[in-house]
């Protein structure tokens, strides 16, 4: 990983056009080729950013971070570099599942065709560069799913879910991956931000699994 302060001004050109004016801003740069601009406020939330697969030309004044696929481009026009320093992170670990979670991530394992008649297994924690999926499974279509489980369904659940979709669908043997977010409970802004990452959420009732012989829905 490599972070980078800098005074710059941002230009975001592609199907939106999007301008941030000059001033001082943390650029983070990642092993998996994205790019994200952030200010000292809004908690994680950037200002702007690039997901993979991209690819950035820097010169001495002016970087520009290209989109593999659109050709969409992110230009920052640097003015001044306070600092620039890069890090070896290695391989996450991945987040670690408190009880209810690990035992909802077992119990929908091992009743999958509770979320759908023909629906099959894959594997639990199916592994990918940035951590393992809780449960990668196929519907009555053949499809590929993936689905990360919460107690409680927030918007970073759902990014962590859209950033394992990413990587999924770069395997030809797997895509396209659809994603399911299962929680016991999902706010609002992450059910909005799910349905615009094209997501499915399903609200999963714990005692219901527990007793998964009984006929009770999960969602």
């Amino acid at each position: 990983m490599r972070l980078v302060v800098a005074r710059c001004t941002v230009d975001y050109v592609g199907r939106l056009s999007a301008h941030l004016p000059s001033g001082i801003r943390l650029v983070i740069l990642k092993a998996d080729g994205s790019v994200s601009i952030h200010a000292d406020d809004r908690a994680f939330k950037p200002l702007n950013w690039m997901n993979p697969p991209c690819k950035l030309r820097e010169e001495e004044t002016s970087w520009t971070v290209t989109h593999g696929k659109t050709g969409e481009k992110l230009i920052l026009t640097i003015e001044e570099i306070l600092h620039d320093s890069s890090h070896e992170l290695g391989v996450d670990p991945g987040l670690q599942k408190d009880g209810v979670e690990a035992h909802l991530q077992e119990l929908l394992a091992d009743n999958i065709a509770t979320l759908g008649d023909g629906w099959t297994l894959i594997r639990r924690e199916y592994p990918t560069a940035i951590g393992p999926v809780d449960i990668l499974c196929r519907d009555h279509l053949g499809g590929t799913v993936a689905i990360e489980i919460k107690r409680r369904g927030e918007i970073d659940g759902v990014e962590q879910l859209t950033r394992y979709l990413e990587l999924l669908n770069r395997d030809s043997l797997l895509a396209p991956v659809k994603g399911v977010f299962a929680a016991q409970e999902i706010k609002p802004q992450a059910r909005v931000l799910a349905a615009d990452r094209g997501i499915d959420c399903v609200t999963l009732d714990y005692d219901a699994l527990r007793g998964i012989e009984r006929t009770d829905t999960l969602f």
